[in-house]
């Protein structure tokens, strides 16, 4: 079979990338082991995160360090036999995270951030799939005052940087809005241009099917059978597939492909976990909520309440080990009334991260015919819109929406010399 593009990868990025290529009239083939949306775009915590101007970065206060290696902590746990391995990767993660290059990232990133809840509105609405977004922001929770001020002077600079809205919620607020919460707590903030999505699953498979309906194709093979010629040529088990053109959308995966393309991207992963709860009987969660304190989400899932945790720092396929899950139930317990568990054991996935925050979007430097899109780290499911919008108008030759140069994989070579 012959193709304009193959798309490898069926998470929410790469369905993004073919469903903007399939509006241009390209012939294009969405290839991934699993049914869409099945990977990394599975298990995150639903939220589109229009606030999210600045990336996460690495703590650099001590007090936040020696927590951490003491490998303790709730929000961040690691492999300690994985570390060797991972603290180049962490050593550049540390220094881009400095104020002054935190600042300087962000600037490239907001633009990103400023296109995520359009874009994915514009894409639900065409996929019939706007019934899963809810448009009523989601809320950050404190228990400890120095928290919630840090926290409160965090969002007013963004504001005052890039225009972040949102609504400070005081005890009675917050009760409120959220009336079955801790009631101790001491108030929280609601990022109100946010949106949330009630089974991010669900999102991906509408999209993939609106795909399908302007006449793409979705195929099952294995990415890593992908060789280079004139044109691609992939394997699968009903015959090869060629394409003049390739996406790699392939999250946590795409250096399996890359590397053996001939590129070194200094590409690292934060594993999450997450398990579904049923409410205690009159109980409801409007909102998805952090516990800023206490380093995890709740947020409320067709399949019940979603607990997903921080980041854990492993090998991606290293064996599950949900410490940090079965650390905060008893705090999440306290801060909503959680019943049982629905599901039969964790959920696990990986984020896929880069050293300076920013994900790899635009053309691969040595085959004119390659495109990467990964690297996205907490912020897949917001960014994945816009990022197939980005792709797709590269490839096409049309002005981005975005300037796309602070994303290109050259980077990290310019960067050495």
């Amino acid at each position: 079979m012959r193709f304009d593009t193959l798309v490898l990868g069926a998470g929410i990025v790469g369905v993004s990338v073919a469903v903007h290529l399939q509006k241009r009239g390209r012939a294009v083939a969405l290839v991934d082991r699993r049914a869409p949306g099945f990977e990394t775009s599975f298990g995150n915590a639903g939220l589109i995160q229009r606030e999210g101007v600045y990336p996460y970065a690495f703590p650099r206060d001590l007090s936040t360090l020696l927590r951490y290696a003491g490998n303790t902590s709730a929000d961040v746990h690691y492999h300690p036999g994985d570390l060797p391995r991972l603290l180049p990767f962490l050593w550049q993660y540390w220094r881009n995270s400095h104020p002054t290059r935190h600042a300087a990232i962000a600037r490239a990133y907001a633009p990103l951030i400023a296109h995520s809840v359009s874009e994915h509105r514009a894409l639900a609405e065409a996929a019939g799939a706007m019934e899963l977004i809810r448009p009523s922001g989601w809320i950050k929770v404190f228990r400890n005052a120095a928290t919630q001020d840090k926290e409160t002077r965090n969002v007013e600079r963004w504001q005052r940087e890039y225009g972040v809205a949102f609504e400070t919620l005081d005890p009675a607020r917050l009760r409120a809005v959220e009336p079955h919460l801790d009631s101790s707590l001491l108030g929280g903030l609601r990022y109100t241009e946010a949106d949330s999505v009630s089974d991010p699953n669900a999102l991906v498979t509408a999209y993939a099917r609106y795909f399908e309906q302007l006449g793409g194709r979705l195929i099952e093979a294995d990415a890593n059978t992908l060789t280079p010629n004139a044109p691609w040529l992939l394997q699968t088990k009903a015959g090869e597939l060629r394409a003049d053109n390739v996406v790699v959308a392939l999250g946590p995966w795409a250096d399996d492909l890359t590397s053996r393309l001939g590129y070194s991207l200094p590409l690292a992963v934060k594993r999450g976990y997450h398990m579904h709860y049923a409410p205690e009987t009159g109980a409801q969660l409007n909102h998805p909520v952090l516990d800023a304190d206490g380093g995890y989400v709740l947020a409320p899932m067709a399949r019940g309440i979603r607990l997903t945790t921080g980041a854990e720092l492993a090998h991606r396929d290293a064996p599950k080990t949900p410490v940090q899950l079965n650390a905060v139930e008893p705090v999440a317990r306290k801060l909503f009334p959680l019943a049982e568990r629905v599901d039969a054991e964790p959920w696990m996935g990986a984020r896929p991260c880069t050293p300076d925050m920013l994900p790899i979007i635009g053309p691969a430097p040595h085959h004119p015919s390659l495109w990467f899109a990964f690297g996205h780290a907490h912020h897949g499911l917001t960014l994945g819109p816009i990022t197939g919008r980005l792709i797709a108008e590269m490839m096409a030759s049309e002005t981005p929406a975005v300037d796309v140069r602070p994303f290109r994989a050259q980077r990290f070579w310019d960067s050495t010399r």
